[in-house]
């Protein structure tokens, strides 16, 4: 694809990297097949390939429109695409890059402003969102149903503690925001499995990866907060931890791109690679361990849907290899149509585009549950609290059915 971007962008790096994405572009379509977008509302400027020109447009000096930043704010950010693109179009970044062109242009008004400001206000700071989720809890009776199934009752606190820190072998946990606040018995059941593998879980003063203020095109905040975790996490990697666990795949995903996200930074780029190098889904772990002392939780269990999020799959190319591993341990999986596509969750998606994540979700939950399975496991707590909404059977991450598989079969 030939470009001749505007002089607004043109000599920076963003302008630089823009080029080369859409250079690497040859027009050929096969990411449509694959876009939840385009299949669902069948326009060609809601795929990635009308995206990819429409950013085109306005990086080359044509104005954004209030219908250009529609068309961009639909995108999921799932990357499917990017695992169709036979000639390895980087699109997430691309949009990323569109998406503040167009925002510095156009900005936001009324309602959509100020739900943008209310999430990057709350959910990014966990004691922020905990206060705003228990008064959401006390005034759920009263609220539209599209509002109360994103607020769910408080779970029964875990009586299991956090395992103790005795084992020579040593790796830290990304703590985050949103997940510690809905579902802390994730954390827990890493550091219960791991225990029993001779490895002790490190709990730091990390907060959110990033991926809120990313996916709203504030990057300046993501990039402080990548570099806040950074200096929690680096005084253990020096003195020898081995990785860095992230058990909610769309953190995962944000913290494997900090090099990327503070490439400009002098003082951190280093840092940051080295995080890089470090950063590991639970399943990246467990599968070169010896799994003995886990034995088969899954004999007797009941069959099991798996719902492989899109960071997981997309973002961080490691689509199969949870399942692999639940079928190692005896867990018995049901096959699973168009297991590529979104469920409509997508960090901020379900919020701002509450509408095609409804239709998104229900085709997820026809496919996941069209086997009969007695549980829907996941990998991402954004994912598993969209799905649980409406899921006629219980949805878990896969940590917990792993570590205490008669808790969950009940649920």
């Amino acid at each position: 694809m030939q470009t001749a971007l505007a002089d607004f962008i043109r000599d920076t790096s963003e302008g630089r990297e823009a080029d080369s994405i859409l250079r690497a572009c040859v027009h050929c379509g096969f990411c449509t097949a694959t876009c939840p977008t385009y299949q669902l509302l069948g326009d060609e400027l809601d795929g990635p390939r009308g995206r990819i020109y429409q950013i085109k447009q306005v990086l080359e000096g044509e104005p954004a429109t209030e219908r250009v930043q529609q068309h961009l704010d639909r995108c999921l950010t799932c990357r499917s695409c990017e695992t169709t693109c036979p000639s390895g179009v980087h699109y997430s970044r691309l949009l990323e890059i569109g998406r503040v062109a167009v925002e510095r242009q156009l900005g936001r008004q009324g309602l959509p402003a100020w739900m943008r400001r209310g999430l990057l206000a709350v959910v990014p700071h966990r004691r922020r969102f905990e206060t705003a989720l228990k008064l959401g809890r006390l005034a759920r009776p009263f609220l539209p149903r599209s509002l109360k199934s994103k607020i769910q009752p408080a779970a029964t606190p875990s009586a299991t503690e956090f395992p103790a820190i005795r084992h020579a072998r040593r790796m830290l946990l990304l703590t985050g925001c949103v997940q510690p606040v809905l579902a802390p018995e994730i954390d827990l059941a890493l550091a219960r499995v791991l225990d029993r593998l001779g490895i002790s879980l490190v709990r730091t003063d990390t907060g959110c990866c990033g991926a809120v203020p990313q996916h709203l095109s504030e990057l300046e905040r993501a990039r402080a907060m990548a570099r806040r975790n950074i200096d929690a996490w680096w005084p253990h990697i020096e003195s020898g931890a081995e990785a860095v666990l992230v058990t909610s795949s769309g953190c995962g995903v944000t913290v494997r791109e900090y090099d990327y996200l503070l490439s400009e930074d002098p003082e951190y780029r280093e840092k940051a690679r080295r995080v890089v190098e470090l950063t590991a889904d639970p399943v990246e772990i467990l599968e070169r361990e010896n799994l003995a002392p886990l034995g088969s939780p899954g004999a007797g269990f009941g069959r099991v849907a798996f719902h492989a999020p899109c960071t997981l799959q997309h973002g961080m190319k490691l689509g199969g290899r949870t399942e692999a591993l639940l079928r190692a341990l005896a867990f018995d999986l049901v096959p699973v149509a168009d297991a590529h596509l979104c469920c409509g969750s997508a960090g901020t998606y379900s919020i701002l585009q509450p509408a095609l994540s409804e239709n998104f979700k229900r085709d997820k939950l026809r496919a996941l549950t069209a086997a009969s399975p007695a549980h829907v496991a996941t990998s991402n707590i954004g994912c598993l609290e969209h799905l649980r909404d409406d899921s006629p059977v219980p949805v878990s991450h896969w940590l917990q059915i792993i570590v205490d598989p008669s808790t969950h079969e009940r649920r």
